[in-house]
């Protein structure tokens, strides 16, 4: 059987969604099996609406229960104050009965992020997702610098040892840029490779 790994992510404008199947594609390059879903929206639909938040979005809510069934588990969330967004902090607090009974432990994980600026809290929301993920008895992957695009500096851009990233811009309008879509997938892919190992 290949390795089943979870894309869990929570996006308000669409960048963590197009940073989601990224990772996808990388997993499965593979062979592993990627499942995209994501977390409930918890913001009232006409306040959303009014602050163009993207509802449209294609992959399927998840419960916290079926966080057990994966080999792996990557999960991403658009940076509040350098915090976690709400909708993801409420997901993960409902998965209190995994914890207890240890379900996750030993499973692979991975985190991304997205902020509006270059300096607006990347690593600190990547560090508090790792914080859940090691509570659970995962194992994380880094992201390492054998990708090459940790390193450039002639362009803004996300990336960190951590995890993936993306800048949206201060108003969202900034699209994810390819050297971040690399990124994503060749980390969707890192994680990938590692769960596969512990898994077989």
């Amino acid at each position: 059987m290949s390795a089943r790994i979870l894309v869990l992510y929570y996006s308000t404008y669409g960048h963590i969604e197009t940073m989601a199947y990224a990772i996808a594609k990388g997993i499965e390059a593979t062979g592993a099996t990627a499942v995209v879903k994501r977390v409930p929206e918890t913001v009232p639909e006409e306040a959303a609406k009014a602050n163009h938040f993207k509802l449209d979005q294609a992959a399927p809510i998840a419960s916290p229960q079926e966080l057990a069934e994966y080999d792996g588990i990557i999960v991403g969330t658009g940076t509040r104050f350098g915090r976690i967004s709400s909708q993801m902090a409420s997901f993960l607090d409902q998965t209190g009965g995994l914890w207890a009974k240890g379900a996750l432990i030993g499973k692979v994980g991975g985190v991304f992020t997205s902020t509006g600026t270059q300096h607006a809290g990347q690593e600190l929301t990547l560090m508090s997702l790792i914080t859940n993920l090691m509570h659970y008895g995962m194992t994380v992957a880094s992201f390492p610098f054998s990708f090459p695009g940790l390193a450039e500096i002639n362009e803004i851009t996300g990336g960190t040892p951590y995890g993936a990233s993306t800048i949206a811009g201060p108003d969202g309008s900034r699209a994810v840029s390819k050297n971040e879509l690399d990124g994503a997938e060749f980390y969707g892919k890192h994680v990938a490779e590692i769960t596969k190992k512990l898994a077989s």
